[in-house]
């Protein structure tokens, strides 16, 4: 299609383009539209109609009104990274008309919000062990349920990642497997012995043929010989199993499915696996965003230093 920059055929244009040429997940898809969508409904309020009209002083405005929304249902205001997450959006669209020549606002002239301090929650490997001891055994969902949190602190997957594996994906054999991950980023995942030996029990518990590696026990179910998507657990379901067992188990933190992935790459780095090794086991795009896990990594540095840094005695 021509372009345009009339804010609906343009917003058009730009999800195609994601969809056709980058070929980003449809949630990454339903995310932007989301995001430049009420930009563009603010735009019209605003009285404008074309993105040729919008300059820096349209995006102040913009800003102070993300800064004030509020949301009618939660009564709440946008954190300043939700805030960000909008303006990304925001530039990305305004990049891609950029690109294609359209006489609009160059994204590089709008600032991203400073973010708040976010402190990043993870767990030792006592607790982790503490918390991987509390699912009930004698019950599938407990043999499942381990399953999943073995599975989670063995590979760093994203939760997203786990609920989408199917049976015919993971090599029990050689212990590894691999995702499609964030922006369809393809990377190997590794299993632990425990891990295999917890998600092998899970499967073998099992008398359906279903693909989902995770399933619901629960509700109406269909054929065992169906291929079971119905079935596959959902992210919010491994969210609430990791809060109960979370708080079950008395942590002195709130841990998420994410926490996890934190705790993994956490234990990784004080191991001594290298920020480069960490990067690609979590599927990061950019080295600078493992590089949140500066709290392990300053101690080996400042270690580093003392051991070999020449010095007169």
């Amino acid at each position: 299609m021509s372009q345009s920059t009339q804010p609906d055929q343009a917003l058009e244009g730009f999800l195609e383009h994601l969809e056709i040429e980058r070929n980003v997940s449809h949630l990454t898809i339903r995310n932007y539209k989301l995001y430049i969508q009420r930009f563009i409904d603010w735009f019209k309020r605003f009285g404008l109609n074309d993105l040729k009209q919008l300059n820096k002083d349209v995006m102040l405005k913009y800003r102070v009104f993300l800064a004030r929304y509020v949301d009618k249902t939660s009564g709440k205001t946008l954190s300043k990274r939700t805030q960000s997450y909008y303006i990304i959006g925001l530039r990305s669209w305004l990049k891609w008309m950029v690109k294609n020549d359209l006489p609009v606002l160059h994204p590089e002239k709008i600032d991203l919000p400073k973010a708040e301090a976010h402190r990043m929650k993870f767990l030792g490997v006592d607790l982790i062990e503490r918390l991987l001891a509390q699912p009930r055994l004698s019950a599938k969902t407990g043999l499942r349920d381990r399953a999943i949190l073995e599975v989670l602190f063995s590979t760093g997957l994203r939760v997203s990642e786990l609920v989408s594996l199917n049976r015919d994906q993971v090599n029990l054999e050689r212990k590894e497997f691999g995702v499609i991950g964030k922006g369809r980023r393809p990377r190997v995942v590794f299993l632990s012995l425990e891990s295999v030996k917890w998600l092998e029990r899970w499967l073998l518990s099992r008398e359906d043929n279903w693909q989902p590696v995770f399933i619901r026990l629960s509700g109406k179910q269909p054929d065992i010989l169906a291929n079971g998507e119905s079935m596959r657990l959902t992210t919010r379901s491994v969210q609430r199993l990791v809060d109960k067992y979370s708080r079950q188990a008395k942590l002195p933190i709130k841990i998420t499915p994410h926490g996890i992935r934190h705790s993994f790459a956490t234990d990784l780095l004080s191991n001594g696996a290298s920020l480069r090794e960490v990067q690609e086991m979590l599927g990061h795009k950019d080295i600078a965003t493992t590089q949140i896990y500066t709290h392990v990594t300053r101690p080996r540095l400042k270690q580093a230093h003392q051991k070999y840094h020449s010095k007169v005695d």
